[in-house]
């Protein structure tokens, strides 16, 4: 039996976990009703172009919580420090409370990936020139910055491929820490 969704979002929220587990190409339209409890006529309603629309909301919802979270933080921080740290407690708690995966890795690993180029360079861009600018707030010089905020998000987000082939939430974890730690220790 198909259950009610109330709005547009709560269907995002079901299409996460979907995508989130199957990626973009394991996630037939069967599966999306069946894992989702969410009937045809209402993910049409809601996503007319269908599965791709579908994915491209749950990737604007993702962005959406980076940039309140992560990226604005650390764009507008006025202690380096402390964005650093924030930004590593924020992302260790996401990755961890939504299984060790990265949905903008999990949609782009199959034959639609082009469909998502675009949103997903974004998204690396902006952590990326987000901690760049906050790593120059703290006194690194410019290609310093920006080389060091490429290899954290970078470790990081090979800490999530590990942690979810170890299927340990402590192997995300320590990756998080030694990156902030690194991160700190560069503009201390």
């Amino acid at each position: 039996m198909a259950r009610t969704v109330l709005d547009r979002s709560d269907a995002v929220l079901a299409l996460a976990g979907v995508f989130r587990k199957r990626g973009f190409d394991g996630g037939s339209l069967s599966v999306i009703q069946q894992e989702t409890g969410i009937g045809r006529g209402s993910l049409y309603h809601f996503f007319p172009a269908g599965k791709t629309d579908m994915a491209a909301a749950v990737l604007e919802q993702v962005s959406d919580w980076f940039e309140e979270h992560v990226y604005a933080p650390l764009r507008t921080a006025q202690n380096t420090t402390a964005a650093i740290e924030a930004m590593s407690q924020e992302v260790a708690e996401y990755f961890i409370s939504r299984e060790r995966v990265c949905l903008f890795a999990a949609i782009t690993m199959g034959e639609e990936q082009e469909a998502f180029t675009g949103p997903v360079r974004k998204y690396f861009t902006d952590w990326v020139d987000a901690l760049a600018g906050a790593l120059r707030a703290g006194g690194l010089p410019p290609e310093e910055a920006a080389d060091r905020a490429l290899d954290a998000v970078a470790t990081i987000q090979g800490g999530l491929i590990l942690a979810r082939a170890y299927d340990d939430d402590a192997t995300l974890l320590g990756i998080v820490d030694r990156t902030k730690q690194q991160l700190l220790a560069s503009v201390r």
